[in-house]
């Protein structure tokens, strides 16, 4: 059975954000993974394992080993998502930097 986890929930937790800092930077073992952590490995596997099914870390691999990468389409999709929202949440904080700006003109007038 393959269970579709939501992007959103599994960035929500500070645990699995880092991880998928880590990743960013290179491609990464579980185990190298969870040496930055506190966490058991079973704990960062877990984390791993959601990051993997709402398909924000791919996987390759090497012999033996298993290596996790970012999955950029994706991380894509989430920004892409995300953008007409920090586009709105600018021009607000725009136009209340512009305001008191102005207050601050105003306030500035009525020393002199």
């Amino acid at each position: 059975m393959n269970i579709r986890r939501d992007v959103f929930q599994a960035l929500a937790d500070p645990t699995r954000r880092v991880i998928v800092g880590l990743v960013a930077l290179q491609s990464m073992t579980p185990g190298e993974i969870a040496e930055k952590f506190d966490s058991t490995r079973q704990t960062i596997s877990k984390h791993i394992q959601i990051l993997t099914e709402c398909e924000l870390l791919g996987q390759t691999q090497s012999g033996r080993e298993i290596y996790y990468h970012l999955n950029l389409k994706k991380l894509k999709e989430v920004g892409d998502w995300l953008e007409p929202y920090r586009k709105m949440w600018e021009g607000r904080f725009d136009a209340i930097e512009d305001l008191l700006d102005e207050m601050q003109k105003k306030k500035t007038k009525r020393k002199k």
